[in-house]
């Protein structure tokens, strides 16, 4: 059986893991990753579509002129996407956050194996931990700067935003902003830097011990050990 010790901080190593589980489902799950407004212009008249959407589905409001509105819709993003590049990025970006719940998933796992037990195979034990909790947080990190990229680059609104429109439109400009299902993903990146320090300090505690106690034998005079 472990000591009280390293139970103690495997468990706080587990709320965190499980909390970067959770929050990943969040992530994946909610559909406020950004806001866009996108602006048109149409003989006589200007309209700006409004969009709030995440990976799978999303939500439209088209405005015309003075802010009357015309039309409200869901869509789903997959079905309103047309180019490679754009679909792609989403794909890669689900695919990569997915990865990023079963590393996460793996960490809660081997952070409870430690702390209810004392496994014998090396990777079962911090080095394990450490692996899957800096795979998850360097997965987030990816997915971070891929989203961004497919909003920014792909121009993922103003396409989403011409599926929404009924007629022939001529873009004039944009704004986003990014919603709470975005940057709750810094959140995730900290609940892994938090595991990773709570296994560090139980890591570095256990070799100190180690070492205090091999101390005196060291120490020893050289006739009481040949002795």
């Amino acid at each position: 059986m472990p000591s009280r010790k390293k139970t103690a901080m495997f468990a706080c190593a587990f709320c965190t893991c499980v909390g970067s589980f959770v929050v990943s489902c969040v992530v994946l799950a909610t559909p406020q990753w950004v806001s866009s407004e996108v602006r048109f212009s149409q003989p006589g008249s200007s309209v700006t579509i409004s969009l709030t959407y995440g990976l799978f589905s999303g939500t439209c409001e088209q405005f015309v002129d003075a802010g009357l509105q015309v039309s409200q819709k869901t869509f789903q993003v997959s079905d309103a996407l047309s180019s490679t590049g754009s679909r792609s990025l989403n794909v890669a970006t689900i695919v990569v956050l997915v990865l990023a719940l079963l590393s996460s998933l793996l960490s809660s796992g081997f952070t409870c194996t430690n702390a209810v037990s004392n496994p014998y195979q090396t990777f079962l034990g911090p080095v394990g931990v450490y692996t899957w909790n800096s795979i998850c947080g360097v997965l987030i990190l990816i997915a971070m700067i891929l989203f961004p990229v497919n909003v920014e680059g792909n121009r993922l609104s103003e396409e989403l935003a011409y599926g929404c429109s009924t007629s022939q439109l001529k873009h004039i400009g944009s704004k986003h902003s990014y919603g709470y299902s975005y940057w709750i993903m810094l959140l995730i990146i900290f609940l892994n830097v938090a595991s990773l320090i709570i296994i560090y300090f139980y890591d570095h505690a256990r070799y100190s011990k180690k070492k205090e106690q091999e101390r005196p034998i060291e120490n020893a005079p050289k006739d009481v050990i040949l002795f």
